[in-house]
């Protein structure tokens, strides 16, 4: 119960700091009929603020060239109230943005929720990119140095992982998506997309990610969230993920890496070290592995291989027997980074897929399937849950740093029923120049 209490306090306090905000523009009285333009959700806006929201309109082309009853900022706004409310229906999650707004003097009697239908429309002509391109501009790290559980030494932990998310069953989203395979259809029951993310291990916040067909391999997409990677993060990444053109491609970003990679991985031991990793050289195909230190490093020297630094061990299991981990790491010199350290730093990487766990199981836990018949819709509705994601686990990072505990004490579902509970008839509308 105290926990709960920690982030519905916080929440109440982003709702709070979301109503009272005044920007010289909001402190204007606001133009009959144009009360759409200031509705959104508390918690949302405080994460996504009008401006940048104004900002990647504009940058996008977004932006309507007449007035409508539902203006682009709005319709940005409630994609990601559609996925705060995944499963309910187009009016009622538009009900809840306005609740609190028909009850002010200066509505406009004539506005009314807009039907299914109109939203729908609204929603294509806003489009993907601006979702997308907002993503882009708010999602960053937001584990500070005091935050529990988010550092090894300097390094911020973070992972790249994917999933799989179901699509409605359209001939567009199957051909633009694909099938999963299956034994007894032609073809899984839905079309699938697959989204690839990069993640802060100590506060589940997906900072970056990309998204393709099916078809499209894991490591394929990684490659659109690289740019993301710098200097101070620890980047963990499973075993599907390794090549030697993706490693030398992650390691030019400045970040540092943790692979775990297959036994069958020809790993020469170089040197032995005090810590009980040992030195070893990755090479492309086609390439002879190097057997010498001196002649690994003149080959790094001149990009023909790279000196990686091993880290084996055994995870016991009463059941299974023991599970043999095998770990290289851009980290070469082991005074930096201990072999344990290392081996228990990469576990964290279960953080990440708990973090995909959260959108499955609890944030879109209705039907699993998405909502939008198109592929372009489907890509916009990603994109809204990818940022309903971050803006809840942005409050609880913040309400996990006021109690000063770890964020994982948290629950992510108990905090997504407050928020929702909160965000219930509530909307972030600009106090008069008066109050």
């Amino acid at each position: 119960m105290h926990l709960t209490r920690v982030v519905s306090c916080a929440v109440s306090a982003a709702f709070a700091a979301s109503f009272c905000r005044v920007s010289d523009e909001q402190a204007e009285a606001p133009h009959p009929g144009r009360l759409s333009d200031y509705m959104s959700l508390g918690v949302i806006a405080r994460v996504y603020r009008r401006d940048l929201v104004d900002e990647v309109i504009a940058e996008t082309r977004s932006k309507e060239k007449r007035t409508r009853l539902l203006p682009a900022r709005l319709v940005v706004y409630y994609v990601i109230a559609l996925a705060l409310f995944f499963g309910e229906a187009y009016e009622e999650v538009m009900r809840k943005m306005i609740g609190g707004l028909r009850f002010v003097s200066a509505w406009e009697r004539a506005w009314r929720v807009p039907t299914p239908s109109a939203l729908c429309q609204a929603r294509q002509r806003l489009g993907e990119a601006p979702l997308r391109r907002l993503f882009e501009q708010a999602a960053a790290p937001v584990a500070t140095p005091a935050t529990i559980g988010a550092w090894m030494g300097r390094w911020r932990l973070m992972a790249v992982d994917g999933v799989t998310l179901d699509v409605p069953d359209t001939p567009e989203n199957a051909a633009a998506f694909g099938r999963p395979g299956s034994r007894t259809l032609q073809g899984g029951a839905f079309p699938q997309v697959r989204v690839v993310g990069l993640g802060e291990c100590g506060t589940h916040a997906i900072v970056a990610a990309d998204l393709g067909p099916l078809r499209t391999g894991e490591r394929e997409l990684a490659v659109g969230v690289l740019p993301d990677l710098e200097e101070g993060m620890l980047v963990l990444f499973d075993r599907g993920f390794f090549s030697y053109d993706f490693f030398a491609q992650a390691r030019e970003t400045g970040a540092d890496l943790l692979f775990r990679v297959s036994s069958t991985l020809t790993l020469p031991v170089l040197q032995r070290l005090p810590d009980g990793s040992y030195l070893s050289a990755i090479v492309p195909k086609g390439v002879p592995t190097p057997t010498a230190l001196g002649q690994a490093r003149w080959r790094a020297a001149t990009r023909q291989t790279i000196l990686v630094r091993v880290v084996e061990y055994q995870v016991t299991d009463r059941d299974n027997g023991g599970e043999v981990y095998r770990l290289i790491t851009s980290i070469t010199d082991w005074q930096d980074a201990l072999a344990p350290d290392l081996a228990a730093a990469y576990h964290h990487r279960w953080e990440f897929e708990i973090a995909l766990d959260e959108i499955e199981t609890h944030q879109i836990a209705h039907s699993r399937v998405l909502r939008s018949k198109s592929p372009e819709m489907v890509r916009q509705e990603i994109w809204g849950i990818l940022l309903a994601h971050y803006a809840i686990r942005t409050l609880m990072t913040e309400a996990a740093h006021d109690a000063d505990i770890d964020p994982d004490r948290l629950s992510f579902l108990r905090s997504l029923r407050v928020i929702r509970r909160e965000a219930d008839g509530s909307a972030d509308f600009p106090p008069s120049p008066e109050q």
